[in-house]
């Protein structure tokens, strides 16, 4: 799925697999949750060299957003004639650890304990004892990153799966939403006709007073009243936001950004439609558009 034109992605994936090259044997397993960006947080064995930054670049070429874990695991047969414990390398690795652990602890944070394991993988703990090992690791990497290309594909075809279905639920929000706006441009016509007669009502009350008004004052004040009342171009604007919000499904790549900014001009219009109401059926519309949009805006958070 590297190339060519993509439906909409969720920011939500899982894949994994193993495989093995020569005498070792890899796991790998990837994730992500939603995020504002494309956040990398990669975990490798630190002596294939070369192995993180090539991985880092080969995923930004073909993810936009989300928090993004990437694990792998490497083991060799035979491993105890190949690798040793590096008293130097564990003592820094020691020594560092302690460091941060006394900063987290100077700010107030409790950090898990460390496994012996992830111990292993940090940079220079364990060292080759037989050449052929680091004479092979590039092979290795290359092998690594291959494999890595595959549960890469498997990753973002999960999260399409995701995001098709994200797609429909948006789809069928935004079908709910149009059908609102179609109910309130439809109950504006009652509410022309209370609200002229509460005019009408108060305009008589205002001429039987004993001081009348200067008559361009009064029709200015009437201007003003019939203009903040209007919700004409609310429901355009919902219009042409709806149109917009389907044109966005049609596109292909990464569009969360757009939606979330899509979504705060839904909610713009649907307020300023409860705050003009005057009349308990539109704004019983209006907080029913309120609710759908709310919906909406938590499925747009996980799309990429």
């Amino acid at each position: 799925m590297g190339n060519g034109s993509r439906g909409l992605m969720s920011m939500t994936g899982f894949a994994s697999a193993s495989g093995v090259y020569e005498t070792w044997a890899w796991s790998a397993e990837m994730r992500s949750v939603n995020g504002r960006g494309l956040d990398l947080r990669i975990r490798v064995p630190d002596w294939v060299e070369g192995l993180e930054p090539e991985l880092r670049k080969l995923c930004q070429g073909r993810l936009a957003r989300g928090n993004v874990t990437i694990g792998i695991r490497i083991t060799r047969e035979s491993d105890a004639g190949t690798m040793v414990l590096s008293d130097t390398g564990l003592n820094a690795a020691l020594s560092a650890l302690a460091e941060i652990e006394a900063q987290a602890a100077g700010r107030g944070v409790t950090l898990a304990p460390t496994t012996a394991a992830e111990i292993s993988h940090m940079r220079g703990v364990l060292e080759a004892t037989d050449t052929s090992l680091v004479e092979n690791i590039p092979a290795l990497r290359a092998a690594l990153l291959d494999g890595m290309g595959t549960v890469l594909d498997a990753f973002e075809t999960n999260r399409a799966t995701e995001g098709a279905a994200l797609a429909r639920v948006l789809g069928e929000q935004l079908d709910r939403i149009e059908t609102l706006t179609a109910d309130a441009a439809a109950a504006l016509g009652d509410r022309d006709v209370a609200a002229r007669a509460a005019l009408d009502r108060a305009l008589a009350r205002i001429t039987e007073a004993t001081e009348v008004p200067d008559e361009a004052r009064l029709l200015q004040e009437m201007a003003l009243i019939a203009v903040k009342n209007d919700v004409t171009e609310e429901l355009d604007r919902l219009a042409a936001h709806i149109a917009a919000a389907r044109a966005l499904l049609a596109q292909d790549g990464a569009r969360g950004r757009k939606f979330d900014f899509l979504m705060q001009e839904f909610n713009r219009e649907a307020n300023t439609l409860c705050s003009k109401s005057q009349s308990p059926a539109l704004t019983a519309i209006g907080l029913d558009l309120k609710a759908v949009i709310d919906q909406m805006r938590e499925q747009v958070q996980n799309v990429e």
